[in-house]
C-alpha cells in the first residue's frame, strides 16, 4: 500500500529567530485598539451574509457570550440568519477518542469541497472539569483542510454541556447556514454513549468505529447505536484491512436486531482509512443516497420540525435555569443553604425546595 506522504506537521517544532523588537510599541497599540473596537450586530450580520469567514467567527464568539448586555445583539444576529438558514445537509460525527475524527472530517471535507461544496465544521472539544480549560486544536489537526478557501472551522470548549456538543452549537449552525455554507459536519467530543445531543440538531448520524478495540461487542447495546445512520470503521488499512473487514460483519448482524426506522433508511456499514484516502467518496454516496430517500418520503422535513419542538423546550429550561441562579435573592440565600448541608442541619431536597419556593414567591 501507497505510504502517506511524510511532511512536518503543524506540531512540528523549529527552531525559531528572535524577533523582540520586529513590532514597535505604536503598531502593537493600534492592533490592540482595532481587536478592542466593538463591532455592532447590524455590520455583523451584513458581513455573515456575504459569507466573510471573520465576520462569522466573531459572531459565534457574541453568542458563546455568558454576559447578559451581548443578549440583545445575540438576539439581532440570529433573527437576522434565520431567513437565510435551513438550507445545508448537517451531518453529525462521533466516535470514541482515537478513532480518527479530526484526520477522516479532514479527509471528507477536502473531498466535498472537491465536489464544489463549502463546508464548516463545528469541532467540541472536551473541557477540563478541574482546570476548565480546552485545547481546541483542531485547526491544528485539520492543517490542510483549514487552508482551503471554501472551508471554515471552528473549535468550541464543551463546557459543562452534555450530550457531546457545547450550549451554542445549534446557533453556530444557523450562522455557518446564514453565511453559505451548504455541508456543516459536527464533531462531538466523543466520550462514548451520551453523544446524544447531536442526534437533535443534525439530519445524518455518522458513527466511526475501530476493529481490534472491543467495539463489535458493543454493537449489540442500544444507545448510540441505535441512532447512529451509518458505521464507518476507520483505519481500514495494513494490517487492520482484515480484522476491519470481520468489524463489519459484525456490526452489520448487530443492526438487523434493531427495528425499523421511521425514515424507511437501513443503516450501512463502510470501511474507510482517511490516513490513506480511501472509502471516503462511497460514504459521500451513502449519504446522498439518503439524503434523497428522506426528502422523497418528506422524514428529512419531519425530523427538522421535530428538532426544532426539541430545542424550544430546551431553550426554555436553560432560560429558567439562568433566571433562577441570577437572582439576588437566590444567589445569597443559596450561599446560606449550601452551609447548613455542610452543618447537616439540612438535607439537598429541603434545600432545595425552600430555594424553588423562594424564586416563586
Amino acid at each position: 500500500m501507497k505510504q502517506p506522504n511524510k511532511k512536518d506537521s503543524a506540531l512540528h517544532e523549529k527552531q525559531g529567530k528572535s524577533i523582540e523588537n520586529s513590532v514597535s510599541s505604536k503598531s502593537a497599540d493600534r492592533i490592540k485598539a482595532l481587536r478592542k473596537k466593538k463591532v455592532s450586530a447590524k455590520n455583523l450580520l451584513d458581513s455573515i451574509l456575504e459569507g466573510n469567514k471573520t465576520a462569522l467567527s466573531r459572531a459565534i464568539t457574541l453568542i458563546e457570550s455568558q454576559q447578559q448586555n451581548h443578549a440583545k445583539d445575540v438576539s439581532t444576529l440570529i433573527e437576522g440568519c434565520l431567513p437565510h438558514a435551513n438550507k445545508s445537509l448537517r451531518i453529525g460525527i462521533t466516535g470514541v477518542p482515537g478513532v480518527g475524527k479530526s484526520t477522516f472530517i479532514e479527509a471528507f471535507g477536502n473531498f466535498l469541497i472537491q465536489q464544489g461544496k463549502k463546508v464548516a465544521v463545528l469541532a467540541v472539544d472536551p473541557t477540563s472539569s478541574i482546570s476548565h480549560g480546552s485545547i481546541l486544536g483542531d485547526k491544528t489537526r485539520m492543517e490542510e483542510l483549514v487552508k482551503q478557501e471554501n472551508a471554515f472551522i471552528r473549535p468550541t470548549a464543551s463546557g459543562d454541556s452534555l450530550g457531546g456538543v457545547a450550549k451554542k452549537t445549534r446557533e453556530s449552525i444557523i450562522l455557518c447556514e446564514a453565511a453559505g455554507f451548504d455541508t456543516i459536519l459536527i464533531e462531538t467530543v466523543g466520550v462514548g454513549q451520551s453523544e446524544t445531543v447531536v442526534h437533535s440538531m443534525t439530519d445524518f448520524f455518522l458513527l466511526l468505529k475501530l476493529a481490534g478495540a472491543g467495539d463489535e461487542l458493543q454493537g449489540i447495546k442500544r444507545g448510540i447505536m441505535e441512532m447512529a445512520d451509518a458505521i464507518v470503521i476507520n483505519k481500514a488499512d495494513g494490517e487492520n484491512e482484515r480484522p476491519a473487514k470481520k468489524a463489519k460483519a459484525e456490526f452489520k448482524k448487530a443492526l438487523h436486531l434493531y427495528p425499523t426506522r421511521e425514515s424507511e433508511w437501513i443503516p450501512k456499514v463502510k470501511l474507510a482509512s482517511a490516513l490513506y484516502n480511501t472509502g471516503i467518496e462511497n460514504i459521500w454516496k451513502m449519504i446522498s443516497k439518503y439524503e434523497n430517500l428522506t426528502k422523497k418520503n418528506d422524514y428529512f422535513f419531519h425530523k427538522r420540525q421535530e428538532q426544532n419542538k426539541f430545542w424550544l423546550l430546551q431553550t426554555i429550561n436553560e432560560k429558567l435555569k439562568s433566571n433562577f441562579y441570577n437572582q439576588p435573592a437566590i444567589k445569597t440565600e443559596l450561599k446560606k443553604q449550601l452551609r447548613l448541608i455542610e452543618e447537616q442541619k439540612t438535607t439537598p431536597f429541603e434545600a432545595a425546595n425552600f430555594l424553588l419556593q423562594l424564586a416563586n414567591s
